[in-house]
């Protein structure tokens, strides 16, 4: 269990001052300009030492994206973009580090931005985010006004220039191309790659985008040293997470953890355990609703980090656990997954346009068992076909629930189906 003195995020839960006074109290903007006047090399040895991983649910490490930002500018501007458009369903991490502790982000933007030669950042946030926004614009301002921000920013001899910016609330844009092409004001719709951002991204410049957690850690990581952050979690998994852990728990939260922590630790510990106790775990997503369910009897000992959750065919995404008991309906669940994944396609890629639309319209036969057995392996090959077809990952998040679904409880679709081919609708049917 992580102590209180390795944590992060102090004020996580709103309980002191999230303004600039109640930040610096709490260790905020201390020795800035030190840092800063170490280099960029330094910075950048020093992520990767730290074996910080993208805390947006792709898992690649930060410093190592840092370092394929160009070294000497070729005439063009670079820019740091931080992607808080947090739109993943059951993801609500970078939300209470806007709302509660903003000055970790905004001088992690300051650091990260001068490592990557960028003299401005852009903060992409969510929609939906109303009060995040003002809080944390509140927090910008503040910040200009004590010279943080601005020209000679916080005293370091970099004028650095932060702005924030309100999406329309669009889960696509979360997607860092999509992001990029709705930050220059057209549609949200994702890039192929080649250029990668780092080469061409906004407005045609190199372009870093960070999740807001992977640039709110950059301060406390380079004060504490890399060294330490590496401590945390098992190899290649390092360093301290915010989990979100949602559903059927007795305490529901949010709360920041070390990698690699046992899932039932994680679930006695912060949530009171499962409702109606560990017998009564049926299913747990483990990283948001993009990545595949996992049975709750293989999930007790599960370890909480990218590598071991990828082996157990999911993923650790951005650690939004979403916990299901026995009184869930299953299929319905993943159903109502699958309509959202069908409502938030952009349309560009075919697979993913015609893909989202059919297999949610078999998942709804399949809930009221109104489908055929052969259907199940037919979503199964269509899934597929969608998977690793298109331009971005929404693809691949509407294809894995189902998959996941279908190599779990397979069993349960199949039951369904025979009882409406009997003429009796089972107890769980869907309304």
């Amino acid at each position: 269990m992580l102590k209180d003195q390795d944590r992060i995020f102090t004020n996580l839960y709103g309980m002191q001052d999230r303004s600039l006074k109640g930040a610096r109290a709490r260790g905020a903007w201390d020795g800035t300009a030190d840092l800063i006047a170490k280099g960029r090399d330094w910075i950048v040895s020093e992520m990767k030492t730290s074996g910080l991983r993208g805390r947006g649910g792709a898992g690649f490490p930060t410093g190592l994206k840092w370092s394929f930002m160009p070294k000497e500018s070729d005439g063009r501007p670079a820019y740091l973009v931080v992607n808080a458009d947090e739109s993943e369903p059951g993801t609500c991490k970078d939300r209470e580090i806007m709302r509660h502790d903003p000055h970790t982000l905004i001088e992690g933007c300051l650091i990260a931005s001068f490592a990557m030669n960028a003299h401005a950042c852009y903060i992409y946030i969510r929609g939906e985010y109303i009060r995040e926004r003002e809080a944390l614009q509140a927090a910008i301002d503040e910040a200009y006004d004590a010279g943080l921000l601005g020209k000679n920013a916080a005293k370091s001899g970099w004028d650095f220039y932060l702005y924030l910016h309100h999406g329309a609330g669009a889960y696509i844009c979360g997607e860092e191309t999509a992001l990029l092409e709705s930050l220059e004001g057209r549609k949200g719709m994702p890039r192929m790659k080649p250029p990668f951002p780092a080469g061409a991204g906004l407005y045609g410049c190199p372009t870093t985008v960070n999740n807001v957690e992977s640039i709110a850690v950059v301060p406390t990581i380079l004060r504490r040293g890399g060294a330490w952050f590496a401590g945390f979690g098992r190899p290649n998994n390092a360093g301290t997470k915010i989990f979100a852990i949602s559903g059927h728990v007795n305490r529901p939260c949010v709360v920041e953890e070390a990698m690699s922590i046992t899932f039932e630790e994680l679930i006695d510990t912060h949530c009171g355990g499962i409702r109606g106790g560990w017998d009564n775990l049926k299913a747990v997503i483990p990283g948001g609703s993009s990545v595949p369910c996992i049975r709750g009897e293989h999930m007790r000992e599960a370890i909480m980090d990218f590598d071991y959750l990828r082996d157990q065919k999911s993923g650790l995404g951005t650690a939004a656990v979403i916990v299901m008991d026995k009184s869930t309906d299953i299929i319905k669940a993943i159903w109502r997954l699958s309509k959202f994944y069908k409502h938030e396609s952009c349309g560009q890629c075919t697979p993913c346009r015609e893909g989202t639309g059919w297999m949610m319209r078999v998942m709804d036969r399949l809930v009221r068992g109104e489908a055929g057995l052969e259907e199940i392996d037919m979503l199964w090959d269509v899934s597929k076909q969608v998977e690793g077809h298109t331009i971005c990952a929404l693809g691949d998040a509407a294809a894995w629930p189902i998959q996941g679904l279908i190599r779990n409880f397979r069993d349960e679709i199949e039951d369904r189906i025979r009882a409406q081919m009997k003429g009796r609708t089972p107890a769980m049917a869907a309304e």
